[in-house]
């Protein structure tokens, strides 16, 4: 069970499972969305910058990857409605990473791993000690 996390609403699976899916799933939309951080600015972006420069397989991988964050919520039992909110994210950012250049660009702000994570934080009422 992770440490640094504490749930109020348990998931399918029980609480510590739960949390330690939880965190993983905060590692992987950290690494893929903020990693890194431009220095002097609170600007933010992840290994998303580099993986979306690949034309089309770049954008495949990243989607991939959002949609098992995806999958994982569904296994952690969230609604319908929720896991309908996240899927769009990730076609909002998969439509617009596959736009030249712009699209790498609107893939750094948009954040749709970081926004999933949100959705499922929110949902169980998981915060950060």
């Amino acid at each position: 069970m992770s440490s640094n996390l504490v749930i109020s609403r348990l998931p399918a699976g029980g609480s510590r499972a739960a949390l330690g899916r939880i965190e993983r799933l905060r590692r992987l939309a950290w690494l893929i969305d903020a990693a890194g951080r431009v220095p002097g600015t609170g600007f933010r972006f992840g290994l998303n910058s580099v993986i979306g420069l690949a034309p089309g397989a770049g954008d495949a991988i990243l989607a991939a990857i959002s949609l098992y964050i995806v999958y994982e919520a569904h296994r952690l039992g969230l609604p319908r409605r929720k896991l309908y909110a996240m899927v769009f994210n990730v076609v909002i950012e998969a439509v617009l990473g596959a736009l030249p250049v712009l699209g790498d660009v609107l893939d750094v702000v948009w954040k749709a791993n970081l926004r999933n994570l949100g959705i499922i934080e929110r949902h169980f009422g998981v915060a950060s000690r």
